[in-house]
């Protein structure tokens, strides 16, 4: 699904508070249904950029050049002490060079699950974890997963994602080098996990996710390709800052930022989506992980 271009550019800025959690559903469709285009209700457009989980997919279940599986294990200091995820891993005995997937702030959603079958066709053992999982797991829909998402233990919740990159990176069918990527919450998560695993992770990734904090930067030690969206205000505004650390700290780093295009811009099942946009980000990020982990 491409991105409508018919879409009025106030619909994209309520779907990016609703996205966020700075309004709930209800509002986002309250406030654009008052939105007029050509004395039309811009309701429909609103509707039109809620996800389509089963017409994006673009790695089947059944692919046979990798074979998914939901794994458990032990997450000491999260929200439970147990963590559950998807595990995809490449056709083949291994080992695999290795990349943690993270998801928005809504849970281990249709999208994010398919994210990491795409990394296991393209020859990484990758694991998708289920930050709700220890509250139930993802509930099918993203309104939902938003609310649970939201009434977690930060600091827990970071802890879970963090075993299970430790977890990832411990696999057997690892070959020991670890990368990480995310998206929103989870680019976010990319870069807190980089400062929190230090030299036990080669390789980031964050897709326009919040910066980590200046004064935690010095304990960087992977690589980092960080990917911004052209119109992405909030996100965009700590680069400055986050830049000049990585720079004062000898972090090797790179950043790409693609004109024109929506926060959430590599996600297929919105109208956010920017087809080529998205195609060459993870082309990058697929090379980026090759040259790190391989």
């Amino acid at each position: 699904m491409a991105r409508d271009e018919k879409i009025d550019p106030r619909i994209f800025e309520l779907y990016d508070e609703y996205c966020h959690g700075f309004i709930d559903r209800r509002e986002f469709l309250r406030r654009s249904s008052g939105i007029t285009v050509g004395g039309v209700s811009a309701l429909w457009m609103a509707q039109a950029l809620l996800p389509r989980y089963a017409e994006a997919q673009m790695i089947s279940f059944t692919d046979p050049r990798m074979k998914g599986t939901y794994v458990e294990y032990p997450s000491p200091g999260g929200t439970s002490g147990n963590m559950r995820g998807y595990l995809a891993r490449p056709s083949g005995d291994g080992p695999f060079p290795s990349v943690v997937v993270i998801h928005e702030n809504r849970g281990l959603n249709p999208h994010i699950e398919d994210v990491a079958r795409r990394a296991a066709v393209a020859g990484f053992l990758a694991l998708a974890p289920d930050g709700l999982a220890p509250v139930g797991g993802y509930p099918g829909n993203d309104d939902d997963g938003r609310r649970m998402q939201r009434g977690l233990d930060r600091a827990k919740l970071d802890q879970d994602i963090i075993n299970s990159a430790r977890y990832l990176k411990e696999h057997e069918l690892s070959n020991g080098r670890l990368g990480a990527t995310g998206f929103c919450w989870g680019g976010g998560m990319t870069n807190r996990l980089a400062v929190a695993l230090g030299s036990d992770l080669q390789a980031g990734v964050p897709f326009y996710g919040p910066a980590a904090a200046s004064e935690d930067v010095p304990k960087i030690k992977a690589a980092l390709l960080i990917i911004y969206a052209g119109t992405d205000r909030r996100v965009n505004a700590m680069w400055p800052a986050y830049e000049a650390a990585l720079k004062a700290n000898g972090v090797t780093h790179e950043m790409q930022l693609f004109e024109g295009t929506l926060h959430g811009f590599h996600n297929n099942s919105t109208p956010r989506y920017n087809e080529a946009a998205a195609a060459l980000a993870w082309n990058r990020t697929v090379g980026f992980f090759r040259k790190h982990l391989v």
